[in-house]
C-alpha cells in the first residue's frame, strides 16, 4: 500500500479524540450553566436545553470509550480486530441523546403548554445562550474543522462525509453540535416570544421542538452504527481505489473478485480471488499469495487481508470506469478519480 497512506491513518485517531474532548469540555461548562439558568428563570426552553447538553456531556464520555476501546489491537479472541466496538458505544450514546434529551425535552414542553406565568429572568437567559452558543459553536468548528478535511481528501461534500463515513465519533459530535446550535436559536425563540407575548406556550412548544430535533439526530445516528454493526459495504470510489491498488503490484496479473468490508473506523477487510503473473507450482504460489497478504496488511486501513487463486473462466474486474488506470509498480495510485493516492484511504 502507498507509504503516504500511514500518516493520515495515524492522525485520525488523535484528532478524533481531540473533536470529543474539546466538545465534552464546551457540553460540561454550558450544561451547568443552562442548568442554573432553568432553575431561575423557570423557562422550559431553558429546561429543554440543559437535558440536551446534559445528554450531549454524557455521550462524550460513552464516545471516550468508543474511541479507547476500539483502538485497540486485534488479538486471536478478536481476529478482525475491536474497531466494531466504537458502534457500540457510539449507538448507546445515540441512545442516551434519544432518552435523556429528546424524551424529557419532549415531555416537560407538553406539561408546560397550560403554563400561564410572565416570562422572568430573561436577561439571564439570553446570557446564558449566547455563551453557550459561543461554546457550542467552537466544538462545531473542530468537527468540522475535521469532517471537512476528510471530505476534501475524498472530494465529496462536508454533510455527505459526514453521514458516509466510519467514523461514528465524529459523526455524532458533528451532528450533536449542529443540533445544539439550532437548537439554540429555537429556544431564544421561545424564550423571545413569550417575553413579547406573554404567552408562556411559545416557550413551551419551543421545549417540544428542540425534543423533536434531538429524536430526529438520535434516529439518524442509531441508524448508522446499526448499518455498520450489520456490516456496511463499502464505496465504489474505495473499490476502484483498492483494485487499482492490487493490479499495480508486480505479482497481480488480474483481480476476479474483491469484498470490502467496514471492520471499524477506517478499517476493513479485504477479500479478492487474484491470478498471479508467472506459472508456479502450488507450494510457491500459497507462499507468493501469502506475501501479498501481508504486505496489504502493512496498511493502517486493512485490519485483514484474505487472497485466494480465481478461476480461470472468471471475468477480470475492472474500475468502474471501465479502464485500468495507469498504476507505478512500487504501488502508488495516480490516476483514481477518488483522490489519487489517497484514494485508499477508507473514510
Amino acid at each position: 500500500m502507498p507509504s503516504s497512506d500511514a500518516a493520515p491513518a495515524q492522525q485520525e485517531r488523535p484528532e478524533s479524540l481531540l473533536t470529543v474532548v474539546i466538545a465534552f469540555g464546551a457540553n460540561l461548562l454550558v450544561a451547568i450553566a443552562k442548568t442554573v439558568a432553568s432553575l431561575i428563570s423557570g423557562s422550559a426552553s431553558m429546561v429543554a436545553e440543559a437535558a440536551h447538553s446534559w445528554a450531549d456531556t454524557g455521550n462524550e464520555v460513552f464516545l471516550l470509550v468508543a474511541e479507547r476501546r476500539g483502538a485497540r489491537k486485534r488479538d486471536t479472541a478478536h481476529p478482525l480486530g475491536y474497531g466494531r466496538e466504537t458502534y457500540i458505544w457510539s449507538m448507546f450514546a445515540a441512545f442516551g441523546l434519544f432518552t435523556a434529551g429528546a424524551i424529557v425535552s419532549i415531555y416537560h414542553g407538553i406539561t408546560e403548554l397550560g403554563d400561564t406565568g410572565p416570562a422572568e429572568d430573561v436577561l439571564l437567559n439570553y446570557i446564558v445562550l449566547a455563551v453557550s452558543f459561543c461554546l457550542e459553536g467552537t466544538s462545531f468548528l473542530q468537527a468540522y474543522r475535521q469532517a471537512h478535511g476528510a471530505a476534501t481528501k475524498r472530494r465529496v461534500p462536508v454533510l455527505r462525509h459526514v453521514l458516509e463515513s466510519s467514523n461514528p465519533t465524529l459523526r455524532a459530535v458533528f451532528a450533536e453540535d449542529a443540533a445544539a446550535l439550532v437548537g439554540l436559536v429555537v429556544a431564544f425563540l421561545g424564550v423571545f416570544l413569550h417575553q413579547v407575548t406573554g404567552l408562556a406556550v411559545f416557550d413551551a412548544v419551543g421545549s417540544i421542538a428542540i425534543g423533536v430535533l434531538l429524536g430526529v439526530v438520535a434516529v439518524v445516528l442509531i441508524d448508522r452504527n446499526r448499518r455498520f454493526l450489520l456490516g456496511e459495504s463499502t464505496s465504489p470510489e474505495l473499490e476502484d481505489a483498492v483494485l487499482v491498488e492490487l493490479l499495480g503490484r508486480e505479482q497481480i496479473e488480474r483481480v476476479t473478485y474483491l469484498h470490502l468490508e467496514f471492520v471499524g473506523p477506517s478499517r476493513v477487510y479485504l477479500v479478492a480471488a487474484v491470478d498471479l503473473t508467472g506459472n508456479e507450482n502450488e507450494e510457491h504460489v500459497a507462499v507468493r499469495l501469502r506475501d501479498v497478504e501481508r504486505s496489504l496488511e502493512e496498511s493502517e486501513y486493512i485490519e485483514e487481508a484474505v487472497l485466494t487463486l480465481s478461476y480461470p473462466g472468471d471475468e477480470s474486474l475492472v474500475p468502474t470506469g471501465g479502464e485500468v488506470p495507469e498504476v507505478v509498480r512500487d504501488g502508488t495510485v495516480e490516476d483514481v478519480a477518488s483522490g489519487g493516492a489517497g484514494a485508499l484511504r477508507p473514510d
